[in-house]
């Protein structure tokens, strides 16, 4: 019998983030397949299309399908997610109108709860493989050479010999991920082709580090994709592929992708001691649930190189998560873990989804001013989503046949997918299956409000938390009626704001404007004369202390006394430290033109106290200085 060749593809897309990675799930089922025996070969499109192997617009279904073709490959399968069904549905087309008589075969989370459907409707899916395809796969296919038959084969859908649509009974999902083998990385480019591509300077570079969710959220599909059950890699074996991925050319941060880092207490504890048995050398990003985190294992996620972490937070309402199926307690503390955070130099990624069912006027102003208060506390990211009712989750069930796309408000599921008019065409036609691209149905004006938040409050909360509290308190207002009024004003935020008339925010703005100016520029450099390291900012108040008043929960202080601050990019971000009069006098004095000669002829004796300042790190100096007292 000869030998079966197989080509595996990741469905493009033009999302930057998904590109700048290789597809974790496909190194590890090509891994399989190699250990299996079988002839594989992978593909991302994603990475062809953005180094420019694979066109943009209309030609892109029939340029892959060509790539795809020209292997000659015995079996071709797409690995889609909701966002690429469309394209990769497109692509098959065009396989069989090339006489291609590959076998073709869809897989991944974007077939969840329309396997069915696809092979009824698309005559070029032979079939779907659902959940883990490690070992359904070289079973569907040792069943195809024997006997061109499915039948018994768990988790595949196919059409049989009739046209008749066969769904065998789901398979078990393997009960210890340490049997699967190391992802195959050299199947797909090497990860500096990724990055020399995308120009990512992080260096991110993912870790297949568990798979599945206990939690059946109204949103996601995750859970039923994976019969909502949720396995890790071993603690052990998680360690050494976190450092043989950081060993990768390129890679400086390492991304573990499983969504509920943490749920499994006694893994992640066990997992950040191996890292630090190893030195916690490798930096790591995860994502996780708020109530799965608490101070302590943030403690020792940070001492073990963690520097960043998702959160889903969905909604500040708990009977909007109620609502959602999100299963997180009412009394949960958000804030509280988001200062612990801070404090251990940890960056949290808050995500919202705005729009969901239950949510009025109340519940946002909620969601809005947790998202506000939590700016407030930490450097961190927010990430504002509309909701799609997705199929495959309860959304979908719920709304999917009454929700459609709306022109002009981007679908948050489906960014960089969906373009040409092939995909359009079938999105139009089977609304049911590619509610990826719909919004939940309300009136036109609402969601074009919402839209307008997720598009333009994470950054403003991010760059002017200060500002955006001080006008809430002084104005009496939530956030939700101030973001109304700021929309309604129709100027950039600080002409906004200083329309308002609050000295104590103007303040804070003039402050908050040169952090950003502060992060644009980064860090300073040194030339042939003493310069300060950053911007000194003066402020007619203690707008610091009215902030510090504020989060301990008590009516701001005014006090009116000049404050000085100085503000300094570093590799740990933008930061900000109070100085006295007497420094703010010595560091107005440097322009980073004069000489030490030209500023001891002006100021008598400052070469001692530049390099105190120096010391402080608030002023660099010429090497030649640098060692004189």
């Amino acid at each position: 019998m000869a030998r079966v060749s197989i080509l595996l593809a990741y469905a493009p897309h033009a999302d930057t983030f998904g590109y700048s990675m290789p597809p974790p799930g496909l190194l590890r089922l090509g891994a399989a397949l190699e250990a299996a025996g079988l002839d594989v070969r992978l593909d991302d499109l994603a990475f062809a299309l953005s180094s420019g192997a694979l066109p943009e617009g209309d030609e892109l279904a029939r340029a892959a399908a060509e790539r795809l073709h020209e292997t000659g490959a015995d079996v071709i399968g797409l690995s889609v997610m909701g966002a690429t069904l469309p394209i990769a549905l497109a692509i098959l087309d065009e396989l069989r109108a090339l006489g291609s008589t590959a076998r073709r075969i869809l897989g991944g989370p974007g077939t969840t709860g329309v396997d069915a459907a696809l092979i009824e409707r698309f005559p070029a899916v032979d079939a779907v493989v659902r959940g883990e395809a490690e070992r359904g796969l070289p079973e569907l296919l040792a069943a195809w050479s024997r006997v061109n038959d499915a039948t018994g084969v768990a988790g595949v859908t196919w059409r049989d010999t009739t046209g008749a649509v066969r769904r065998e009974p789901d398979r078990e999902g393997l009960r210890d991920l340490g049997e699967l083998p190391r992802p195959a990385w050299h199947l797909l480019p090497p990860l500096a082709a990724y990055k020399r591509v995308t120009g990512e300077a992080d260096g991110l570079v993912p870790v297949d580090s568990g798979r599945g969710c206990v939690y059946d959220c109204s949103f996601c599909t995750i859970g039923r994709h994976w019969n909502r059950r949720s396995r890790t890699l071993p603690a052990a074996r998680l360690v050494d592929e976190v450092f043989e991925a950081a060993a990768l050319d390129s890679a400086r941060n390492v991304y573990l992708c499983h969504d509920i880092f943490g749920a499994d207490r006694a893994h992640a504890l066990e997992f950040c001691d191996g890292m630090l048995r190893r030195g916690a050398s490798v930096p790591w990003e995860c994502r996780a649930r708020v109530d799965h985190l608490d101070a302590e294992l943030l403690e020792r996620m940070a001492a073990a190189g963690c520097y960043r972490v998702l959160l889903g937070i969905e909604s500040a309402a708990s009977s909007v998560r109620e609502r959602c199926e999100k299963r997180m307690a009412a009394d949960t503390p958000v804030l509280e873990r988001v200062a612990d955070c801070a404090r251990l130099g940890i960056t949290p990624i808050l995500s919202f989804i705005l729009g969901l069912p239950g949510e009025g006027d109340a519940e946002l102003a909620q969601t809005l001013d947790l998202a506000a208060d939590a700016s407030l506390r930490a450097g961190l990211n927010l990430s504002f989503h509309l909701v799609n009712p997705q199929p495959g989750c309860g959304l979908g069930e719920e709304f999917g046949a009454v929700s459609r796309p709306v022109d002009g408000v981007a679908p948050d599921m489906a960014l960089g997918a969906g373009h040409s008019a092939a995909e359009r065409t079938l999105i139009d036609a089977h609304p049911d299956l590619f509610s990826s691209w719909a919004l939940l149905p309300m009136p036109l004006e609402q969601l074009e409000e919402l839209a307008w938040m997720r598009d333009t409050l994470p950054d403003l909360l991010q760059r002017y938390p200060r500002t955006w509290a001080l006008l809430r308190r002084a104005l009496g207002v939530d956030s939700l009626e101030l973001a109304r009024r700021f929309r309604a004003d129709g100027r950039s935020f600080a002409g906004f704001a200083l329309l308002q008339r609050v000295p104590f925010a103007s303040a804070a703005l003039y402050w908050e404007q040169a952090l950003v100016r502060s992060a644009a520029r980064g860090e300073l450099q040194v030339a042939d004369a003493p310069r300060v390291l950053g911007e000194l900012v003066a402020l007619p108040l203690d707008v610091p202390e009215s902030i510090q008043s504020m989060l301990r929960d008590e009516s701001p202080k005014t006090p009116s006394r000049e404050t000085h601050l100085f503000v300094r990019a570093t590799p740990r971000g933008v930061l900000s430290q109070r100085v006295g009069p007497d420094v703010a006098r010595v560091l107005a004095l440097l322009d980073g033109r004069r000489t030490l000669t030209e500023l001891e002829s002006q100021a008598p004796g400052i070469g001692a106290a530049l390099h105190s300042l120096a010391d402080a790190g608030l002023v660099g100096l010429p090497t030649a200085l640098e060692s004189t007292p």
